[in-house]
């Protein structure tokens, strides 16, 4: 697992948290925006209006409504990106994060049209009858680039599973384990069977279930998150004033908040925003080719609406919540998960300006410090539970652990210990206070409101429905990558294969899942954003194309 681990951590290295990744989706959103007039603003209330099916034929091609369409879109959008992925945002990368996913969100709904429109403008029918689009499709059709389709094809099977399936099972197994103390495993069997009755009945059936989610979700959510921002109103402006203040400068160490850079902010914060909406991965454009409609434009001016309503107004309730209430510079007892627990040599004490000014330059990789960190490296003595060997500073969640107690099956453990450069050999488990991320932040965010602990309960049944509708719409985009590689008769073993994979992913561990959503993120975002700046005249040419006919229309 720890080989495994390292693997995909070289591979995200060089993709998703490379350096220039953030750049290149920022870049080709800018592009647009300018090479298109910003049609994020121009278009907005026109989107609005075509929602409602004002400017579409009732007889016209497709198997979907805008709304419907729109919905299965959300649905593999809003999920736990909006929960646990804002939470990871901000404990990497600090209030600062949160500027980056809402600047994403901005030039990604430019990037949304673009995507969107030329996917439902080289869409086709398969075998049955029923619409099938994507990237692929406009790869090989527009770009002659049959190479690029089938390996963004065979990306998309992946990704169903690193973005759609494994996070989505993963937190809401943690959010239900957490809140009431149900075994992972039996909520992730619980949920295979019910995704299996949803998605064996095809993009008619999963219209019609996620246009009836979605609204629900999406109001039992907000007023989750008003309660607490009422109950911590004087905090918001601070909150958001410390988003921008940070924004292009590192963010500073506070509570048991080490500190972040300006470059991982910004890094975590744009690949957290691209997770959440999906602008520029190519995802999205597979739902909306469903959609009834003779104007691919008129579909693209809808799909912007997502990265709207899914970061710049979930997401941003979210960061609020947890920046307002404080929680994410706080420690709190939980389980050390070994892919976040590090062993160093030295007494180290968040109390200590110079022991934080050391671990800070340690956790981001920067140049070390006069004294500069050295990882663990010996034998040392436990003695019912606790460490009797001092010199030993124990990491976990990027933040110095307290309390640590060292057991085996609950038991306390006696007896010596291995650490090998930083990392603990052997069977014992962890468990002590320190800072906490994703979904188990969030739910700790939303008690800090006058409903008390009923306030998890909020984040629990929002992060259900969230990832249950997230999850049965990327099983969606893995039929239709299935359907281009090898046909039809292949859809049906894929789908019970997806399920199976969704029981499996509520009971390992979270960082290994987020860590591969991260990757196959990043495998399915290049080529598409490769592919659509290659077709930016095609795009402009049927925009104008669809203003020439509406004008003539009038």
């Amino acid at each position: 697992m720890q080989g495994l681990n390292d693997f995909l951590a070289f591979l995200d290295g060089i993709l998703g948290a490379a350096w220039y990744f953030p750049w290149l989706l920022l870049g080709v959103g800018v592009f647009f925006t300018f090479y298109l007039g910003f049609p994020q603003i121009r278009y907005f209330k026109r989107a609005w209006l075509t929602l409602t099916g004002r400017y579409t034929r009732h007889d016209a091609e497709g198997d979907t409504s805008h709304f419907q369409a729109l919905s299965t879109a959300l649905s593999g959008t809003v999920g736990t990106g909006n929960i646990g992925g804002v939470a990871l945002a901000l404990h990497l990368g600090g209030p600062a994060a949160l500027f980056w996913m809402w600047a994403t969100a901005f030039v990604g709904m430019t990037t949304k049209f673009v995507e969107v429109t030329i996917s439902h403008k080289y869409r086709v029918k398969d075998e049955k009858g029923e619409m099938a689009g994507g990237p692929m499709y406009y790869m090989e059709r527009a770009l002659n680039m049959k190479w690029l389709a089938v390996f963004f094809a065979i990306a998309t099977v992946f990704s169903t599973l690193g973005s759609g399936n494994m996070p989505q099972s993963n937190n809401m197994a943690s959010g239900l384990h957490t809140s009431f103390g149900i075994p992972t495993w039996v909520s992730g069997a619980l949920f295979a069977f019910l995704l299996g009755l949803v998605i064996l009945g095809g993009i008619r059936r999963i219209a019609r279930v996620t246009s009836a989610i979605v609204p629900i979700m999406g109001l039992l959510y907000f007023v989750g998150a008003l309660a607490v921002i009422i109950a911590n109103l004087g905090e918001v402006v601070p909150a958001f004033f410390s988003v921008f203040s940070s924004a292009f400068t590192d963010s500073a160490a506070t509570g048991g908040f080490l500190g972040a850079t300006f470059a991982y902010a910004f890094n975590r914060g744009v690949n957290r925003g691209l997770f959440s909406n999906e602008a520029g991965q190519g995802s999205a454009p597979i739902a909306h080719a469903s959609a009834r409609g003779d104007e691919p434009v008129s579909e693209g001016m809808v799909s912007l609406l997502e990265p709207f309503l899914d970061t710049l107004v979930i997401c941003t309730l979210t960061g609020l919540v947890i920046l307002s209430s404080g929680v994410w510079k706080e420690k709190f007892d939980t389980d050390f998960q070994a892919f976040d627990t590090q062993f160093i040599s030295g007494a180290y004490s968040d109390d200590d300006p110079a022991h934080v000014d050391a671990l800070f330059h340690h956790l981001n990789d920067r140049t070390p410090t006069d004294e500069p960190v050295e990882l663990a490296n010996g034998s040392f003595n436990i003695v019912d539970g606790h460490l009797a060997d001092a010199g030993l500073t124990i990491l976990h969640n990027r933040s110095i652990a307290e309390d640590v107690y060292f057991h085996v099956g609950g038991e306390p453990y006696s007896g010596a210990i291995v650490i090998n450069d930083g990392s603990l050999a052997g069977d014992v488990s962890l468990r002590g206070k320190s800072l906490l991320h994703s979904v188990p932040l969030t739910v700790e965010a939303f008690k800090r409101s006058f409903l008390g602990d009923y306030g998890q309960y909020a984040v629990t049944l929002g992060l259900m429905l969230f990832a249950f509708s997230t999850a049965v719409a990327w099983s969606y985009y893995g039929d239709r990558a299935i359907t281009y590689l090898f046909g039809l008769r292949w859809v049906l073993p894929y789908r019970l294969f997806y399920c199976a994979a969704f029981f499996t992913a509520a009971v390992v561990d979270t960082s290994m899942v987020w860590l591969f959503s991260a990757v196959t993120l990043a495998l399915m975002a290049l080529p598409n954003l490769f592919g659509i700046m290659l077709l930016r005249k095609d795009m402009k040419q049927t925009v104008s194309d669809y203003w020439r006919r509406f004008d003539k229309s009038k």
